[in-house]
């Protein structure tokens, strides 16, 4: 199998689209480690059926998130692949924004990027190969209203992903970011209560004339394209990808 040996780290991969990377990545030799929140009885089904580690690691905390690199390099070995996706959402107008709301997008959608980054390149670098795959979003090219520390968060990770690839790019290891359009996961779902308030729509308005009127296609994006994605990243074929930003997003933001 084309990842027999690797390892790969998956952050926010306990559901939705993290989960899909996950089981595309071990589906094809990969020892995986998740890590997120979840029912211990769902996480233990999840471990079973990759055959794969966790950690809870609170993506927030720094400190939380060396403890997960050191704890996946102690139990499988350094991590080959890390894939960025934890992620949070609030919908607010900026006047209303709770500010520990704008600090937590920016410390889990932003900064964790750079902590897991930061703590795993090296030694990607010293073997000479390693995929770092962030997940982004539409937002990382357009705006939306009442989404402004989520579109900032994700605005940063497209030009985190540029920037590192540049700095790996002799070195063996490939930086890239996708940027879904709407994914129907856990994350979107929780946000339509918040648009609905926020817009003074019906939830059939929201999903129809909010979420779905951005994509041409009229239908969300499954999490098995990402995982799909996310694959093709790590084989071979695809070492000369890197610094780019690939939108699977309907034709989102092709206009």
């Amino acid at each position: 199998m084309i990842l027999e040996g690797k390892v790969a780290l998956v952050t926010g991969s306990t559901s939705g689209i993290g989960l899909a990377i996950a089981r595309s990545l071990a589906a094809k030799g990969a020892k995986v480690m998740l890590n997120g929140f979840g029912d211990p009885a769902e996480i233990e089904k999840l471990k079973s059926e990759l055959g794969a580690l966790h950690d809870g690691a609170d993506m927030s905390d720094p400190a939380q998130i060396e403890a997960m690199v050191r704890h996946c390099s102690d139990e499988l070995g350094a991590p080959d692949i890390v894939v960025n996706n934890a992620g949070i959402q609030h919908v607010s107008p900026v006047e209303e924004f709770p500010v520990e709301k704008w600090n937590a997008i920016l410390a889990i959608n932003l900064s964790a990027v750079f902590h897991t980054t930061r703590l795993t390149i090296a030694s990607m670098k010293a073997k000479g190969w390693g995929r770092i795959i962030n997940t982004a979003s539409a937002h990382s090219l357009i705006a939306s209203p009442n989404k402004s520390a989520y579109v900032a968060a994700k605005h940063g990770v497209a030009g985190f992903t540029k920037t590192v690839a540049l700095e790996a790019a002799k070195d063996g290891v490939t930086v890239n970011c996708i940027s879904p359009g709407y994914v129907w996961t856990p994350l979107v779902e929780n946000q339509i209560p918040d648009t609905m308030k926020a817009r003074n729509l019906t939830r059939e308005q929201v999903v129809n004339d909010v979420l779905l009127a951005a994509q041409p296609t009229k239908r969300f994006v499954t999490p098995e394209e990402i995982g799909a994605l996310a694959l093709f990243l790590c084989r071979e074929e695809a070492r000369s990808i890197t610094g780019a930003n690939l939108s699977v997003d309907g034709g989102w933001t092709a206009a």
